[in-house]
């Protein structure tokens, strides 16, 4: 159990609960938050990201990501702790666990006769596929350098934007500047390990990010995703704005900040594991500040 309890990762799902967070904190603030549609909302999240977790750990064992040149920790099929076989029955039950959750979402949110109910379904189909296909199967697009692009899609405009369409039945389209904050933060946790496992990323053929630009160029890349996250949150506030407590979110900065200067100043992998954390505790600090800002 100790095993697969570190193969689940459990220190990601803050910010995959974040991303939903955002979205169902603005429709709390239009008045149309509703309880039972954001716990099954949080179940299907938590489901897609253990899913994601389990893939991830597959996909770079197979193809030799997590090798003995990898300087992070250390994952469950790389050391033999969980074998190849387990882990892909793993997979399997994950992804059936997330689309059964996501079937009763949809039923609580609009019921099996809306016009929605297909597009959802849709939608989460492809959350699963891109959760798997990361890093595993035959050309997992986690190689290729399109991480970052998938995490800003569904951790971004998928779920803050779709989450609150699940609230309102309806598009709000300032809600593409918060959706882009969540998106660029939840991107710089991608960005933190990436730079992290550069190394060995190189030596496996991942072409991620940092592996394209270099570590100094990444480093650069990740204050931009930072700053204008924080900066279309503010601009978002102004054109929304109703009172200062709008602006509390402004109080998470300084750990942003925190994290940019250890990402440009931490060279070794052991230095820089313990800012992934950091990052998305941080953003999820960002979007419970945001939302209280927004329905107080």
């Amino acid at each position: 159990m100790k095993d697969w309890l570190s193969a689940f990762r459990l220190r990601t799902l803050p910010l995959a609960l974040a991303s939903i967070g955002m979205g169902s904190f603005l429709a709390a603030a239009s008045g149309n938050f509703d309880g039972l549609t954001f716990a099954f909302c949080a179940l299907t999240t938590i489901f897609l990201q253990v899913l994601s977790n389990l893939a991830n750990d597959y996909g770079d064992s197979v193809h030799g990501a997590d090798s003995v040149d990898r300087k992070g920790p250390s994952r469950a099929v790389q050391t033999g702790a969980i074998s190849k076989l387990a882990m892909r029955n793993a997979i399997i039950v994950f992804a059936i666990l997330s689309l059964a959750a996501g079937i009763a979402l949809i039923e609580v949110a609009f019921g099996w006769g809306s016009k929605f109910s297909w597009i959802f379904l849709g939608i989460g189909a492809l959350a699963i596929l891109a959760a798997i296909t990361y890093t595993a199967g035959y050309r997992p697009y986690g190689y290729a350098g399109l991480g970052d692009l998938s995490v800003l899609i569904f951790f971004g405009f998928v779920a803050v934007m779709g989450s609150a369409f699940l609230y309102e039945a309806e598009i709000n389209l300032t809600y593409i500047l918060p959706a882009i904050s969540v998106g660029f933060f939840s991107v710089a946790v991608l960005n933190v390990n990436n730079i992290r496992d550069i190394d060995s990323d190189q030596k496996a053929g991942k072409k991620s990010i940092p592996v394209r630009i270099g570590r100094d160029a990444a480093v650069k890349y990740h204050w931009f995703l930072l700053f204008v996250g924080m900066a279309l949150s503010v601009v978002y506030v102004l054109v929304n704005y109703s009172g200062a407590l709008q602006l509390l979110f402004i109080l998470s900065a300084p750990l942003f900040l925190r994290n940019a200067l250890a990402v440009k100043s931490k060279t070794t992998s052991e230095e820089l594991d313990p800012f992934l954390k950091q990052m998305a505790l941080s953003t999820l600090l960002f979007v419970v500040l945001f939302g209280l800002g927004q329905v107080l």
